[in-house]
């Protein structure tokens, strides 16, 4: 713990709250975009330290609550079938398809496995030339490089038995499409560390030009918030909307070049469907034609079908700042950890579980 001792200093964190306290003048509405901050800001009871009239909402940064449904529907297909070994991240057993969801496909027979990177899918179809082997690549730009490389390594070692369910999805268009958005009351936003870590922040430029919105790259510890809620507000109060780096650390304005080659090689830009929100265009990334045998969507013969959302889940509202998740009706009463009716409920970035567990059940 000492390496985060310096960004947990109470100290530090006082001075950041009371510099905020005396900047605010006005209220203003302010989205952090990743659900790892929202987790951070319930955890430590960070707006608890803010004016009343500084209101933060919770952003579509949660790349588990946004895979949408059909895809979870082939993945839990795919995951039946008695040849297939399908790997996935913890939090997508959970996640609710259409009727039922992974964990149950697991209860049911399948040799479902949770894996900590992709290439532990690459290594086990290696071990295993008798199966199928499929990993769930879901995230944002952050694990992209490496889902990317797990298929550069499978096709160089000329292994033609894994395969995955891709459904990567890029921050920059959500955070437009809620920018231009008639319902939209934001007026700044704090955009993910990690994920500019990997890309850099030079795409956000352009967008708080158009919408005269104020973007601060933030980190994940309370200091990192606290002084990306400062940064921002100053921002707002001066009137200026630009892109500032407050996590200069670990991000550089063009991001990991190698990083975004290796993505760029692998994926290309398509329009994506997100869970609760809707079809945003280029906001996706899909394997490119050379490496199309990779799709184990295409390589099970199975079709994508829309699917409708469960109409008493408000996710979606909540994944867009309208709501919080404690306004949505059903919140800790028929939606809850154990039986989620929104993927929210479900993940470790989900904005719903982080109320649920540090702000109570409602």
């Amino acid at each position: 713990m000492k390496y985060l001792d310096e960004f947990r200093n109470p100290e530090t964190v006082k001075k950041y709250a009371e510099a905020i306290h005396k900047t605010a003048s006005r209220p203003w509405r302010i989205m952090e975009i990743c659900g790892g901050q929202t987790h951070s800001i319930m955890r430590f009871g960070l707006e608890g330290l803010l004016p009343d009239s500084l209101d933060l909402v919770h952003g579509p940064g949660c790349p588990v609550c946004v895979t949408p449904i059909e895809l979870i529907d082939c993945a839990i297909e795919i995951a039946r079938k008695p040849e297939v070994v399908f790997c996935s991240f913890g939090d997508m057993l959970r996640v609710p398809g259409s009727e039922t969801d992974m964990f149950s496909a697991k209860a049911d027979g399948g040799d479902v496995r949770i894996v900590y990177s992709p290439l532990d899918a690459v290594r086990l179809a290696r071990k295993h030339p008798d199966k199928q082997v499929v990993f769930f690549a879901v995230g944002f730009e952050t694990t992209a490089p490496a889902n990317a490389m797990a298929v550069l390594q499978a096709d160089k070692s000329g292994i033609d038995n894994f395969s995955m369910v891709v459904s990567h999805v890029l921050v920059p268009p959500a955070i437009e499409a809620i920018s231009a958005s008639r319902d939209s009351c934001i007026q700044g936003f704090l955009t993910a560390g990690h994920v500019c870590a990997v890309m850099g922040y030079n795409e956000y430029e352009p967008i708080a030009e158009r919408y005269k919105i104020p973007m601060v790259v933030t980190g994940f510890e309370p200091v990192d918030i606290l002084h990306g809620i400062y940064r921002c507000v100053s921002q707002l109060e001066k009137g200026i909307a630009k892109v500032e780096n407050a996590y200069s650390r670990t991000v550089r304005p063009d991001g990991n070049k190698h990083a975004k080659k290796t993505v760029n090689d692998v994926f290309k830009v398509v329009t994506r469907n997100w869970r609760g929100i809707g079809e945003i265009p280029d906001s996706g990334l899909d394997l490119r034609d050379e490496f199309i045998r990779f799709d184990a969507v295409r390589k099970f013969g199975l079709s994508i079908r829309p699917v409708s959302e469960n109409t008493e889940c408000k996710a979606g509202e909540v994944l867009q700042g309208i709501l919080k998740p404690d306004q949505c009706p059903v919140f800790g009463s028929k939606c809850t950890p154990e039986h989620p009716l929104g993927a929210p409920m479900v993940s470790s970035e989900g904005a719903c579980a982080a109320y649920y567990r540090y702000h109570g059940k409602g």
